[in-house]
């Protein structure tokens, strides 16, 4: 349902590859909540992806852009104003990779070039991205950015592999950057931790299915979907989220503070 929450903003949406991609349902979201934005992921991504039938359901424009590149990012934000008419009133990070996790290396044995990339990929892109609309001084007042994450962040999932690393260096910038940003222009910046979710990147690590299925049995109100998590981003992008900077904001059912469930101490009495 929408409620025009958006309505008058403009943005940028970084990671919408299929409609799996959670970006994807944010852009969908943000669209019927009254924003117009750019669209953007990486050219290789975008060859394996579907972004283009997005840009047509949101009336969007695509701006291919190598999330590690500065010049690309600036090009990207340059022209994202131009297309949308003004500065900027939200920025979505929704990228990870690992090589690492694609390739099937242990934790323990890393290919430490693969390991930069990843980081580089997940992490300090997102320092990157703000760093350039910072200089540029590419967002409103007030505004709001939001990077993806996950709660392999704070505790251990074994097969997440260094990912976890990416991310929790993901969230350190965004308390860091988050109080320059806040102090200097108003701009928040918050780290949404989401559920599991079933998305191309997340298929790819050993066991996802299992994650999946033992967070469902240990959140009280079960897995948040995709569209859910797109809905909470719509009220972190409004205006009804001013005073929130410098969070992680878990959106897991509360799988986050929950020890066990019956439903595990169940399966496990059998």
């Amino acid at each position: 349902m929408a409620n025009n929450l958006l309505k008058g903003k403009r943005g940028i949406i970084f990671g919408a590859l299929n409609e799996q991609s959670i970006a994807w349902k944010v852009a969908q979201r943000a669209h019927e909540e009254g924003a117009t934005f750019v669209l953007t992921n990486a050219p290789i991504a975008m060859r394996m992806g579907e972004i283009n039938e997005l840009a047509k359901q949101t009336g969007s424009e695509v701006i291919p852009a190598d999330a590690t590149s500065v010049e690309d990012l600036e090009n990207l934000i340059s022209k994202s104003m131009e297309i949308l008419g003004g500065k900027l009133d939200f920025i979505l990070h929704s990228i990870g990779m690992s090589v690492n996790v694609r390739k099937g290396r242990h934790y323990t044995n890393e290919n430490y070039d693969w390991t930069m990339k990843g980081l580089d990929v997940s992490a300090l892109s997102f320092h990157k991205v703000m760093q350039i609309s910072k200089k540029m001084d590419a967002v409103n007042d007030w505004g709001s950015i939001i990077a993806l994450t996950y709660i392999a962040a704070q505790k251990v999932f074994p097969d997440y592999n260094d990912m976890a690393d990416n991310k929790s260096y993901l969230e350190s910038i965004a308390r860091s950057f988050g109080y320059h940003y806040g102090v200097d222009n108003n701009v928040r910046v918050n780290t949404i931790s989401q559920s599991p979710t079933m998305t191309t990147a997340g298929s790819g690590v050993k066991g996802f299915n299992e994650f999946i299925n033992y967070a469902e049995q240990m959140s009280p109100l079960g897995n948040a979907s995709a569209m859910a998590c797109a809905d909470y981003c719509m009220v972190m992008f409004s205006d009804l989220t001013r005073y929130v900077t410098m969070q992680n904001l878990y959106h897991d059912g509360g799988f986050s503070n929950t020890g066990v469930t019956q439903s595990v101490i169940e399966k496990f009495g059998k």
